[in-house]
């Protein structure tokens, strides 16, 4: 095949993104139950996958390989229908690759690593000069090519993406010690006490799981790294720690290559992980100046988008008046008489008369019934919210019925809806 692009090219040009999108996302509770994490909506429109596929595209990458492997259905449906754009007569790809016992019957992907080992014949046919390494679990916005040229510029064997999170948050991260001169000197995965950057007691230096290399040197380490039987063939586990004792590592911090709109005040980059980090989030989308610039045109964040009507706002009586306050309101909606607060609703969502949302996260095609209060909620696709259901004011209730969590976030599923039924359970319904 073709390679990418000649030697002279912007480094970019040269350079395919791999993303590892097989997490499973448990803390995500029932959100990912049906599908893998980097599957899961953000934002009204999006999934979280295409942040980082869309920084991408943006950076000027136009090979592009995805590793699934748990719940994969909806994750390769959404790509297969949002991303395949890309052209391969125009040297452009995009390769979805399941974790499909390719290296033996009774093997799937035992790790990051692997997940790339395993695909090598592949990568080698594209003949990519670097390979970007992404996890597709992220919502950020970065321009790939400034790490590029970071880690041709330092010679490095290796260049970790990183960013300053407070150091008691650190403990679910790769926390890093870096020289003067970005160089990592110690790198540890997931510590329970994770240690604090020099100067700033209170904060430590987090891998955000992407990492630079030239393709041949880490198609060696891989090798290497395969027929180890000590290691878990990971790369914050194994190789990065591998390279920082015997290589050079170079930590490239976030700030110098997030992309930034003139509102954006301060390096925009979540893990929305578990289901508080996940509400909050969306949530935050709804302020007057969010942290985080969905509407900016000269880094749009690509994804599926189905074709639906406008958002329908109808009834205009007293105590029924569809309306929205400081909210998210996708195409395909009607809000019938509703009062909406502080919500994001997603395609297709359906409000009726005399309900109340407040502080919504409600994920595509649910249908909200009459007389419904709903408050601190994130609702899955498809839900049928019951005629006067109320959640968010009775916490010892709602724990009972749902998935409620420790920030006061409640997560409907329909499971949960339909267990009701059969329970016999009260729904606390309104008069």
């Amino acid at each position: 095949m073709t390679p990418i692009s000649s030697p002279n090219a912007p480094l970019a040009r040269q350079t395919m993104a791999y993303v590892l999108a097989g997490g499973r996302g448990s803390r995500l509770m029932e959100l990912t139950a049906k599908r893998a994490k980097p599957a899961v909506f953000f934002g009204g429109k999006s999934r979280i996958i295409d942040f980082c596929l869309s920084n991408a595209l943006n950076s000027g990458i136009r090979r592009i390989a995805v590793a699934t492997q748990y719940k994969a259905h909806s994750l390769i449906r959404h790509l297969n229908r949002g991303w395949t754009f890309l052209r391969s007569e125009r040297n452009e790809s995009l390769d979805i690759l399941p974790a499909s016992q390719r290296v033996a019957e009774d093997r799937w992907y035992l790790g990051t690593a692997d997940a790339v080992t395993q695909n090598i014949d592949i990568i080698e046919s594209y003949d990519p000069k670097y390979l970007v390494v992404l996890a597709g679990d992220h919502v950020y916005k970065m321009d790939y090519e400034a790490m590029l040229y970071q880690h041709v510029d330092q010679q490095a064997d290796v260049t970790v993406g990183c960013i300053e999170v407070p150091r008691l948050e650190a403990s679910g991260f790769g926390v890093m010690h870096v020289d003067e001169n970005d160089r990592i000197v110690a790198f540890v995965e997931k510590p329970k006490d994770p240690p604090a950057m020099p100067g700033k007691p209170d904060h430590a230096l987090a891998s955000m799981g992407i990492y630079v290399f030239e393709t041949r040197f880490l198609i060696d380490q891989l090798r290497r790294d395969a027929v180890d039987p000590h290691s878990g063939h990971d790369f914050g586990k194994d190789l990065i720690p591998y390279l920082v004792k015997h290589g050079k590592a170079v930590a490239h911090p976030f700030s110098r290559s997030c992309v930034r709109s003139a509102d954006e005040q301060a390096p925009y980059w979540r893990d929305v992980g578990t289901v508080d980090s996940y509400w909050a989030a969306n949530i935050d989308l709804t302020e007057v100046i969010p942290d985080l610039n969905l509407y900016d045109r000269q880094w749009p964040i690509w994804t599926y988008a189905e074709i639906t009507p406008p958002a329908k706002f109808v009834h205009d009586v007293d105590e029924r008046r569809g309306q929205a306050l400081a909210s998210l309101v996708s195409g395909g909606c009607i809000i019938s008489g509703a009062m909406l607060r502080r919500s994001l609703l997603f395609t297709g969502v359906h409000v009726h008369s005399w309900a109340h949302v407040e502080n919504a996260v409600v994920l595509p095609y649910v249908e909200i019934g009459r007389k419904v209060r709903l408050s601190n909620v994130v609702i899955d696709r498809g839900v049928q919210i019951p005629e006067g259901l109320v959640v968010g004011e009775d916490p010892e209730l709602d724990a009972q019925r749902f998935r409620r969590t420790e920030g006061g976030v409640t997560l409907i599923t329909q499971p949960m809806i339909d267990q009701l039924a059969v329970a016999g359970s009260p729904l606390d319904l309104v008069s």
